[in-house]
């Protein structure tokens, strides 16, 4: 038959959801630390077994065996312990004797005192055996309260604060709200375990992307690199293991709605799915997204790249505040600087002094031959003067002195290749003076258009059509009724339409 210290025993570890040896064991504990202050115990040791089966208790005395004495009542030497036992070792526990369990009333408060001591741990140990494994992974909790800027969260078994550098500045926390949290370390001190958790941690979005996207969980695709900034936006690069899986695809979803369950876990966060690739100027371009970069220079030994955007997605590649750039460095591990092409055509473009001398080096050359070349009649006489004088001497010349004649005539030629080479360059240079000279010029005409001429008096003193005073005589327009007037009056300006059928209504009127 079961005692009633055995069915006491049952229904505590019941209650407490404890497995009944911790429970019986730390019975065992109370009752020994009860058993201590018992004058019959003199001061020794006891051990207190109790039998799990019939809850029969037996209360025994000891003295430990140790190599020196500190406690004679408690401990003994070897030597001493050859007597009551042969083959006594350091480190044994030799029974002196035994009591009768039979417990008064303070050894009864003291036992209460130490079972309900020895529960509590039990039940510490047993949550942080618990919480342990589970250090790296999202749990879904509610949050319990906020005091300060802390946060604490409810676990079930157990309770996890969020210091304020975990919690994300886009979020508003309040009780009651249920949210996922990403536990950051579990450690264990006098009051129990401690589970940290994070609302701004980058694997929370590994996580939650592994819960949604099965091809990442089952490893067909890869998170490669993530950067985030919590509440605001991340950029999540991701790489497919098999061909002809679309690693982007997979994880936006059908419809997006893949990634639709990750940004409201999220809480409205924005969240960028690129492709990553090996090659560094690819990785980088598809960092920039949704920008789309035309070139990218590396720089190995600095780690930094020059990309160049067009200009109407510069500031879509930056982003606001920089977020854009920000984030595709921190994704890369590049330090990323970005140009627009217009921004690069000026540092290329020669400055007006160069140009200047170049145009003057240009019109020496060009007058040069101008000012030296003799006139057409006198060339032409000259010209029929040299052939007759080299047809004679064709003739009368031996063939040898024909071929030294001819030999030396091809120096002629070649200098007449190397002037027209000069002419080609000397076009080619005018040409490009006179396109700069064009942009130059459309570039201040489209200035001239986008900026509105206020100077000329005419736009300023009107004529109200008023046949007492003109409004020029009160020295141009000063209130709103004079345009007012203006506008209705004259109809051959912007806004005469409008002011003449606003006329017409005040007559039908």
């Amino acid at each position: 038959m079961k005692s009633d210290l055995l069915l006491a025993v049952t229904q505590l570890a019941a209650e407490r959801n404890l497995p009944q040896p911790i429970v019986v064991k730390a019975v065992e504990a109370a009752l020994a630390a009860a058993y201590k202050r018992d004058p019959a115990a003199e001061g020794q040791d006891v051990i207190v077994e109790m039998d799990p089966s019939d809850g029969d208790v037996i209360v025994r005395t000891v003295r430990h065996v140790v190599e020196e004495v500190e406690d004679p009542l408690m401990e003994l030497t070897a030597d001493d312990a050859q007597e009551l036992q042969e083959g006594a070792v350091v480190g044994d526990i030799i029974e002196t004797g035994q009591l009768e369990y039979n417990p008064g009333r303070i050894a009864a408060q003291t036992a209460k005192q130490v079972v309900m001591q020895r529960l509590r741990e039990a039940e510490r140990d047993i949550v942080f055996e618990e919480f342990i494994d589970k250090e790296g992974e999202v749990l879904t909790a509610t949050i319990q309260r906020v005091e300060s800027r802390w946060v604490t969260v409810d676990l079930g078994k157990a309770e996890a604060v969020m210091p304020p550098a975990e919690q994300s500045p886009f979020e508003r926390y309040r009780p009651g709200q249920q949210l996922k949290f990403f536990v950051v370390q579990v450690g264990r001190t006098i009051r129990g375990p401690e589970i940290v958790v994070s609302r701004t941690h980058p694997d929370l979005l590994r996580r939650l992307f592994e819960v949604e996207v099965p091809e990442i969980f089952s490893g067909v695709i890869e998170i490669k690199a993530i950067a985030r900034e919590p509440g605001a936006r991340s950029k999540v690069a991701v790489h497919s293991n098999q061909e002809g899986v679309d690693a982007v695809g997979a994880c936006v979803g059908l419809r997006g709605i893949r990634i639709q369950n990750v940004v409201n876990e999220l809480l409205g966060e924005k969240i960028d799915v690129i492709e990553w690739d090996e090659d560094p100027v690819k990785f980088i371009s598809n960092s920039l997204s949704p920008a789309v970069a035309d070139r990218v220079d590396l720089n190995e030994e600095e780690e930094s790249a020059i990309v160049l955007v067009p200009d109407r997605q510069l500031s879509l590649a930056i982003g606001r505040e920089g977020q854009n750039a920000r984030l595709a460095a921190k994704l890369t591990n590049w330090r990323i600087d970005i140009q627009g092409t217009t921004q690069v055509v000026e540092e290329v473009t020669p400055e007006p002094e160069v140009v200047a001398a170049a145009e003057a080096v240009v019109a020496e050359v060009t007058a040069a031959p101008e000012a030296d070349a003799p006139d057409a009649a006198t060339v032409e006489t000259a010209e029929a003067e040299t052939a007759e004088t080299e047809a004679t001497e064709v003739a009368d010349a031996p063939a040898a002195e024909v071929e030294v004649a001819a030999t030396e005539s091809e120096p002629v030629a070649e200098e007449e290749d190397s002037s027209t080479d000069v002419d080609a360059e000397l076009v080619a240079l005018e040409a490009e003076l006179a396109a700069l000279e064009r942009e130059e010029e459309e570039r201040k005409k489209a200035e001239v258009v986008e900026t509105l001429d206020v100077s000329s008096d005419d736009l300023w003193v009107v004529d109200s059509g008023s046949k007492k005073e003109p409004s020029s005589a009160t020295g141009g327009i000063r209130f709103a009724e004079d345009i007012a007037g203006f506008r209705e009056t004259d109809v051959g300006r912007r806004g005469g339409r409008r002011g003449g059928s606003s006329a017409r209504n005040r007559r039908r009127r």
